[in-house]
């Protein structure tokens, strides 16, 4: 146990260095360490501990550098959409909104390859309105998945700020929404006495990180301080698309299968056991199909349906969606295990 508090706690100050310079990810090292010592239910808490103190330190480290006009606009915004995305969290299943996120931190992969004078040429002032949407998403976002660091890390990025001014107004930005979460931890009982002793264990390695940090940022150019930014939202998008990827298969029942309903081989996609074929032909384009019962067949059809019933041992019925076209329905006969008739209605 002790060993393991000392990793926790050089991890979190490592974890936080790499948090300063890239915008983001500590969470991305302190989870598995946490999940170690901690049932997953309560590691948000020790966790948010750390970012609230995290955000608290470079404030009062970095605030002369912080850029009160994006706060002003950022905040107010940002604090009753958490509430929302807490509340809401019991109705929105967040790993579809992680694999949004996934391919968003992706997108950013041409900003890797962009050279000095064009990534110059994309900084630029948000207008107010702007700043107000991106904070009430980062709320939003922050309430349902737990995290906002690298999502919003383009904004801060391209706004054209130093490096120093991005630390500052992202810990400024984000301390709220920190303690937000707390208290929605708290008062959901989602901690523990062990919890708390480990989130105060990072909270302290955070202060040091943050006092340490102020010596390593005058080392990076702001194009380098940049370039390792985007790289990070890159590798966390990969890393969070086949996390949640593999979770949303697991959870929905997703496979890709190969179906054989004529003599064609067709591929078949399982969710949530409805399955779904794709078709694609040059003169209909893309087609999806999905198996219904009878009772989803609208009444204008079931008395086609109802005239052939007795002349088939079995008819299957499956609904085709095509791009702008409306939805038509396909009746496949079978006698004697053999398709004998296709309709299309």
């Amino acid at each position: 146990m002790t060993f393991n508090i000392i990793l926790l706690f050089l991890g979190t100050i490592i974890a936080f260095w790499i948090s300063a310079i890239c915008g983001g990810g500590a969470s991305l090292i302190l989870i598995p360490i946490l999940n170690l010592l901690l049932p997953s239910s309560v590691v948000p808490f020790s966790l948010t501990i750390g970012t609230f103190t995290s955000s608290v330190s470079r404030i009062s480290v970095f605030k002369r550098h912080i850029k009160w006009s994006i706060f002003f606009w950022f905040v107010p915004f940002s604090i009753p959409a958490v509430l929302l995305g807490a509340y809401l969290i019991k109705f929105v299943n967040p790993n579809y909104l992680q694999l949004i996120v996934s391919f968003f931190l992706i997108a950013n992969l041409p900003e890797l390859f962009k050279a000095k004078k064009l990534q110059n040429e994309d900084q630029k002032p948000y207008s107010k309105f702007l700043l107000a949407i991106i904070g009430f998403l980062a709320g939003f976002i922050s309430g349902i998945t737990g995290a906002i660091g690298l999502l919003f890390n383009r904004f801060y990025l391209r706004f054209g700020l130093k490096k120093e001014e991005i630390v500052a107004t992202r810990a400024a930005n984000e301390v709220f929404l920190h303690l937000i979460k707390l208290i929605i931890y708290i008062s959901l009982g989602l901690y523990s006495k062990t919890a708390l002793w480990l989130g105060i264990t990072i909270a302290v390695a955070t202060i040091l990180s943050s006092y340490t940090v102020k010596y390593i940022l005058p080392y990076l150019s702001e194009f380098l301080f940049k370039k390792i930014g985007y790289g990070a939202m890159v590798l966390s998008g990969i890393l969070l698309l086949a996390g949640t990827s593999d979770k949303i298969i697991q959870q929905d029942k997703i496979s890709l299968s190969t179906g054989h309903k004529t003599s064609e081989s067709e591929p078949v996609i399982s969710w949530r056991n409805t399955d779904f074929i794709i078709e694609f032909a040059f003169d209909d384009g893309f087609e999806v199909e999905r198996p219904i019962k009878l009772d989803e067949l609208p009444s204008i059809h079931k008395e086609k349906y109802n005239s052939l019933k007795s002349q088939y041992d079995t008819i299957h019925i499956e609904k085709v969606f095509s791009f702008g076209q409306e939805p038509v329905y396909e009746f496949y006969c079978y006698k004697n295990n053999q398709m004998i008739k296709k309709l299309e209605i």
